[in-house]
C-alpha cells in the first residue's frame, strides 16, 4: 500500500508538534509528511520574543526549539518560505507559493493539519504601515523591530510608543524600557490589562508609573504621523498626540483563518476554527486544526473562546499527531490561565472576570486580600494582592487574579487546578499547600483569599 500523505500548514508549535508526534507513531513507509512554513523560522517560542528584544534572551536562535534541518532528519519534508494560498477541501489538495522563486503548485493530501496561527491586530488607520511601526508575533517581526531600533540615532531622545496594554503591550513596554527608551503606553480601556478586572488593572497602572512608564488610559489611536522620510514621528489619539521614534503594536492578535474561511471551513464567534475534542475540524473527518487559529472551550464559562498561547498550541499538536498516527488523544478545554510580568511586577489570572461571569448569567461574590509572597518577617517579603470570584450560593470557584512581586504569579496554578476540578472556595481552604517562611506566610495568600470568599458567600446567603 502507498503511504498516506499528511500535509501540515504552519511550521511552528501546533503544526510541527503534530507532525513530530505523528512521525513517532508512524514511519515514512506508512505516512508521508509534508509541511509548509511561509516564514524563515520553525518551532520557536513566540512568547519569548519580548525578552529577546529586551535583551534578557541573548540570541534569536535561543528561542528556536528545532530547526528545519532537524525536522527533515526525522523524515518530515518541511518547505520553508512557502505559503499555502488556497485550500481545495473537496479535491483534497492545497496550492503552495514558493516565496523565493515565485513558483506555485498544487499538492494533494489524505490528511490535513491547519496550524496557521494568529496575526497581530493592526487597525486600518492612516500611517499604520509606516516605517517604524511594528507588530510582534513572529521571529521575523522581532528581527524587523530590532533592525529598526538599530537604525535609530544613538544620541538624543529615544521615544517608544506601545499601542495596547495587554500582555504583549506591557511586556514590550518593559523591553523598550530596557533598551533605554522613554516609553508611553496608549490604552483605550479604563485600566491596563483588560484581562483583569479594573480594580486589579489599577495596581498594574500604579506599578508602571513607578517604573517610569507613562500609561495613558482612554486613549484610542486615530492615526500615525510621519516625517518626510516616511518614518513615524508621532501617534495621534483622541486624547492627544505623543512623539515616537518607534511604535510597537500590542493590541492583541486574531486567528489567522482567511485560508480556512475561503475554503468554507467552520469558524466560531471569535474568528477561530471550530474543532471537536480530538481537534478535528467540525464536519471534516480528515482535517485537523490547532494552535492560535482555533477556538477552545472555556470550561468555566461553557463557551468557546480564542486563547493564543504556546502551551495550548503544543498540547493541540500532541493530540492531533496522536490521532493521525493511530493513537488517541483529546483536548477538553481551558480555564483561561495566563501569567506575565513587567520588570519585577508579576500579573496572573485564571477563570472568569466579573464581566465574564455576568455575560454567562452567573451570580457571584468577590473578595480581595492583601498579603505577602513570603512570611512577613522573612527578608524579601513584598506585597501581593489576590482577588477571588465565586458563584453565589454554591461557592464554586469562578476566577482568581493576582498582582504582586517575585513569587506571586505562579500561585495562580493552584487556582487553575481548583477550577479544573470544579472545587468550591470552602474546599480550597483545606488544601494542603507547601509552607516555609521563604516561600509563603503560614496561611498562603490563595488560602486567605478563599477564606474571605467563603465568608462573602455565607454573608450573601444571610
Amino acid at each position: 500500500m502507498a503511504a498516506e500523505r499528511l500535509v501540515v500548514i504552519g511550521g511552528d508549535a501546533a503544526g510541527m508538534s503534530a507532525a513530530s508526534q505523528a512521525r513517532r507513531l508512524k514511519g515514512p513507509d506508512a505516512l508521508e509528511i509534508l509541511a509548509f512554513e511561509r516564514g524563515h523560522f520553525t518551532s520557536y517560542s513566540a512568547c519569548g520574543i519580548p525578552y529577546w528584544v529586551g535583551g534578557d534572551v541573548e540570541a534569536r536562535d535561543d528561542l528556536i526549539a528545532r530547526t528545519p534541518e532537524e525536522h527533515r532528519e526525522r523524515d518530515i519534508d518541511l518547505r520553508m518560505r512557502t505559503e499555502v494560498t488556497e485550500l481545495d477541501v473537496a479535491g483534497q489538495r492545497v496550492k503552495a507559493l514558493d516565496r523565493e522563486s515565485g513558483k506555485t503548485y498544487w499538492t494533494g493530501f489524505d490528511k490535513l493539519v491547519i496550524a496557521t496561527g494568529a496575526r497581530p491586530v493592526r487597525p486600518a488607520l492612516p500611517g499604520m504601515d509606516a516605517a517604524g511601526v511594528h507588530g510582534v508575533q513572529t521571529l521575523d517581526d522581532g528581527q524587523a523591530l530590532l533592525d529598526s531600533l538599530d537604525a535609530l540615532r544613538s544620541e538624543g531622545p529615544r521615544r517608544a510608543v506601545v499601542v495596547g496594554a495587554g500582555y504583549i503591550g506591557v511586556e514590550m513596554a518593559e523591553a523598550m524600557l530596557k533598551r533605554g527608551f522613554e516609553v508611553t503606553v496608549l490604552n483605550r480601556g479604563e485600566q491596563p490589562m483588560a484581562t483583569l478586572d479594573a480594580d486589579m488593572g489599577r495596581l498594574v497602572h500604579e506599578a508602571l508609573d513607578g517604573l517610569g512608564i507613562t500609561t495613558v488610559n482612554g486613549a484610542a489611536v486615530t492615526k500615525i504621523l510621519t516625517g518626510p522620510d516616511g518614518r513615524v514621528t508621532e501617534v495621534a489619539t483622541d486624547a492627544g498626540t505623543y512623539p515616537a521614534d518607534v511604535v510597537v503594536l500590542g493590541i492583541g492578535v486574531e486567528p489567522e483563518t482567511g485560508l480556512a474561511r475561503a475554503a468554507g471551513l467552520p469558524v466560531g464567534p471569535h474568528g477561530g476554527l471550530l474543532t471537536d475534542l480530538a481537534m478535528r475540524v467540525v464536519g471534516h473527518d480528515n482535517i485537523w486544526a490547532g494552535g492560535d487559529c482555533v477556538e477552545v472551550l472555556d470550561l468555566v464559562a461553557g463557551r468557546t473562546r480564542h486563547v493564543a498561547l504556546g502551551t495550548h498550541a503544543n498540547k493541540h499538536g500532541q493530540v492531533i499527531g496522536s490521532n493521525i498516527g493511530g493513537g488517541y488523544g483529546t483536548f477538553p478545554g481551558v480555564v483561561g490561565t495566563a501569567v506575565s510580568k513587567v520588570c519585577d511586577l508579576e500579573i496572573a489570572r485564571t477563570g472568569l472576570r466579573e464581566k465574564d461571569a455576568r455575560a454567562v448569567g452567573l451570580r457571584y461574590v468577590t473578595a480581595t486580600i492583601e498579603s505577602t509572597q513570603r512570611a512577613g518577617y522573612y527578608p524579601g517579603a513584598k506585597p501581593m494582592t489576590v482577588k477571588m470570584i465565586a458563584e453565589l450560593r454554591t461557592g464554586r470557584l469562578l476566577g482568581v487574579q493576582i498582582v504582586g512581586r517575585e513569587g506571586s504569579a505562579k500561585r495562580v496554578d493552584v487556582a487553575a487546578v481548583a477550577l479544573t476540578a470544579g472545587m468550591t472556595v470552602e474546599q480550597m481552604t483545606a488544601l494542603d499547600l507547601g509552607y516555609a517562611p521563604p516561600f509563603s506566610p503560614v496561611w498562603d495568600p490563595v488560602l486567605v483569599a478563599a477564606r474571605k470568599t467563603v465568608a462573602a458567600v455565607r454573608g450573601a446567603e444571610s
